[in-house]
């Protein structure tokens, strides 16, 4: 007997090691009513009754009570007792515990950098960062933001020669280790608006959040838990937390001014930054380099060793990029895959998923219709389509979701759509977004933006149905559901129309629904989602920061072509990327080089370097005479006597591109060995479509780091049927027996007399 009872002990204390517990969720769905207390008792009794009717072991396993936002608890249990809690009444689901990385900003993940608080590059040390240092010509910046804590940053740089100023005193404006300059400037305003009050603050604080957003995403220091009214929340940081931030304030409410923005290089070059990163450009596309501020600025600081990152603007479509001149690395915009959505549920049990930043919980289901429905007075069913002020009938669009159409590009009159449905009674707004923009907004309404082909749906069940109604969830974040990146339909594209001969954008980066600092007076923000080539422009200067700081020495054109020859063309599905989710394959006129890849490029094995002399060749080749020449330089013996006149193709530029080429066209390029001393290189070259490309030298070898060696490139059409249309290809220098490889794209145009119709 004595052994049978040891037997059964030792096979219980087997089956006890054998079903372990762990810690599981149960989930029951929307909160109650009940007082905190009473909910907590009622999750253990219901743990009682799987513990055998005992309350002393269902409250040592329970470990949590989710009792505010919804309703559940967490518990130690093993799989057997979880299987039995999930099939009990009010439980709707049990799963266990699943351990989770941290979340940041997302998109510097998204890239493939590290998410901890020294943003380093696996493999590399970037621990340099503090030595660099980034100005922000933009809205000036809140400097009690958590992005811009100053927390266990070494002391400032010796050689930073700027200054703090505070203005008005009502501003009560610091400066920090981490904020270590800040001007403002409003001469420029002044002159334009003639007043003396441009905004809240007449000093470097930001009172608008777009200066607080771009130097955050470039160089904000890590913060806990980061949010939009609890969407994307997570761990959040720039992409160079270390590094230094300057602040050159010179846009205000009604924009930016060329004098002030001239000011602010002016300062940035003396003062010491090594990155100035411009979020701003034309409202156009680029006209003369000698009458665009920002070019003007950012030749000079490139000449002063200063590499300028700039937004290629948000015009979308062909030949609207800007901030165009080669010395400057022009930034598009793509997604990352976390997007912000609320789903749109028909009465007919149709759903639909919609952009959105939507906190607003509708109760039940609401009458829709199609805004045209609801026109008032002499405004046709058109006008009132697109929700145009005072088209709305408040008769008709009262306690109403409206359905709107939207034609611009302009993200601010897309949310005014929504003030005017309100206004006019709607409880709801479907913004039907006919440019594909995909843009998350807040609106003043419970509110959505789907696509074309999503809105023809809508539409289609609305005209067809009578009393249809629906119901728009709040936004949840999703990551994941569709391959990214891809370019932003809103991204400015080439070609570049002012100089042909140079690609642009360069290259792109995350910019559509980013969330970074804000400004507390926009709202009590302190955290937004935005979108624009001004959120891609601080992810690139954030890079430079980074390549900075571990390659000090390195040239601005140096660093990039660093970024432009590592890029890749690729989602992370492995396909090229397209110009919009589900959309046709895009090209470099979309996305430049591509998108940066920080696992290659502070080692991109050879790099293209260029400096000034080489930009004055450029312009020479551009058609520009030896007084701008000499304007331009300062340099009264200056010309551009040169024999043949270099054309504009010849400047040494990452990528070639060459505009209206005869039967046969040859290129010049010149590389740097930056890798190890002694290598050598292969080439591979795609050729466009209808070129033959023969490149000599095939082989390039090193002896020391810093040669140089050159090689020509020589076109020649042996087919050509689509004239008149840039055809595209790539040259890669491939490193024999190592990892590195050096990749150009190539862009050929042949106009149409050139093209023998034998070889159609």
């Amino acid at each position: 007997m004595a052994s049978i009872v040891l037997l059964l002990s030792v096979l219980i204390a087997g089956i006890s090691f054998s079903s372990s517990s762990q810690v599981y969720i149960a989930y029951m769905g929307k909160k109650n009513n009940h007082h905190p207390d009473e909910v907590s008792l009622q999750n253990h009794q219901l743990l009682s009754v799987i513990h055998g009717g005992s309350m002393e072991k269902a409250k040592e396993s329970h470990v949590y009570s989710y009792r505010n936002g919804f309703r559940g608890f967490a518990a130690k249990l093993t799989e057997v007792q979880a299987s039995d809690l999930a099939g009990m009444p009010g439980v709707v689901s049990v799963f266990p515990n699943k351990r989770r990385i941290l979340h940041t900003t997302h998109s510097w993940d998204f890239m493939g950098v590290s998410g901890h608080e020294e943003m380093e590059i696996p493999g590399v040390s970037t621990e340099n960062q503090g030595n660099v240092i980034i100005g922000f010509i933009d809205t000036g910046i809140w400097p009690e933001s958590p992005s811009f804590s100053d927390a266990g940053m070494p002391s400032i740089p010796s050689r930073w020669k700027g200054q703090c100023q505070t203005g008005d005193s009502s501003s009560n404006f610091t400066c920090n280790k981490k904020i270590i300059g800040a001007r403002y400037y409003l001469s420029g305003y002044e002159a334009e608006q003639n007043t003396k009050k441009p905004d809240k603050f007449e000093s470097p604080r930001d009172s608008q959040g777009h200066g607080s957003h771009t130097a955050s995403t470039a160089a904000g220091r890590f913060v806990n838990n980061m949010n939009y009214n609890g969407l994307g929340a997570g761990g959040a940081h720039g992409g160079a937390p270390m590094a230094r931030i300057a602040v050159y304030k010179s846009c205000w409410d009604s924009g930016c001014y060329d004098a002030d923005i001239l000011a602010a290089f002016d300062d940035a070059i003396k003062d010491g930054v090594d990155i100035i990163s411009v979020s701003l450009g034309p409202d156009s596309t680029q006209g003369d380099y000698t009458d665009d501020a920002i070019s003007i600025g950012s030749f000079h600081a490139n000449g002063h060793g200063i590499l300028v990152v700039a937004s290629a603007g948000n015009v979308g479509g062909a030949g609207t990029v800007t901030n165009v001149a080669p010395w400057i690395l022009t930034a598009g915009a793509t997604s990352t895959d976390r997007e912000f959505a609320s789903t749109i549920d028909f009465g007919n049990g149709t759903t639909f998923t919609g952009e959105s930043l939507n906190t607003i919980k509708m109760n039940e289901p609401v009458r829709t219709i199609l805004a045209s429905q609801a026109k008032a007075g002499y405004f046709t069913p058109d006008q009132a389509s697109y929700c145009l002020d005072s088209s709305l009938s408040a008769t008709k669009a009262r306690g109403k979701i409206l359905v709107c159409n939207n034609s611009g590009t302009d993200s601010g009159s897309m949310k005014e759509k929504a003030v005017i449905v309100k206004k006019a009674g709607g409880v709801g707004m479907i913004l039907i977004d006919e440019t594909e923009k995909r843009l998350a907004l807040p609106f003043d309404i419970p509110g959505a933006t789907v696509g074309k082909e999503t809105g023809d749906k809508i539409s289609s069940y609305l005209n067809s149905t009578r009393g249809a109604t629906s119901v728009i969830s709040p936004a949840t974040t999703i990551t994941g559901s569709r391959p990214a990146p891809w370019v932003a339909s809103f991204s400015s594209r080439g070609p570049n129309l002012w100089s042909p001969a140079i690609l642009k954008p360069d290259v792109v980066a995350p910019g559509l629904n980013i969330l970074a600092a804000w400004t507390p007076e926009d709202r009590g923000m302190e955290y937004n989602i935005a979108s624009g080539t001004s959120m891609s422009c601080p992810h690139i200067s954030g890079l430079a920061a980074l390549i900075k700081a571990v390659q000090p020495h390195w040239s601005p054109a140096a660093i990039k072509s660093a970024i432009m020859t590592t890029a890749t063309v690729l989602n992370k599905n492995g396909e090229i990327m397209t110009s919009d989710p589900g959309a046709t394959q895009a090209s470099p006129f979309d996305y430049g080089s591509g998108f940066p890849d920080p696992t290659k490029f502070t080692n991109p094995g050879l790099i293209y370097d260029t400096q000034t002399p080489d930009y004055i060749s450029f312009l020479c080749g551009q058609g520009y005479d030896d007084g701008d020449i000499q304007g331009i330089t300062g340099n009264n013996k200056a010309t551009c006597n040169q024999n043949p006149m270099p054309a504009s193709s010849d400047l040494n530029y990452p990528s070639i591109t060459v505009f209206d080429m005869n039967a046969n066209y040859s290129v010049a390029r010149t590389v740097t060995n930056v890798g190890k001393p002694r290598s050598s290189y292969r080439v591979s070259v795609s050729p466009p479509d209808g070129i033959e490309v023969h490149v000599e030298p095939k082989y390039l070898s090193f002896r020391s780091y810093g040669q140089k060696a050159k090689f020509a490139v020589n076109f020649r059409v042996v087919s050509y049927s689509r004239a008149l249309d840039f055809v595209f290809g790539s040259l890669k220098w491939k490193a024999v027996g190592d990892v590195q490889v050096v990749t150009s794209v190539l862009a050929v145009r042949v106009p149409k007399a050139t093209s023998d119709p034998k070889l159609i």
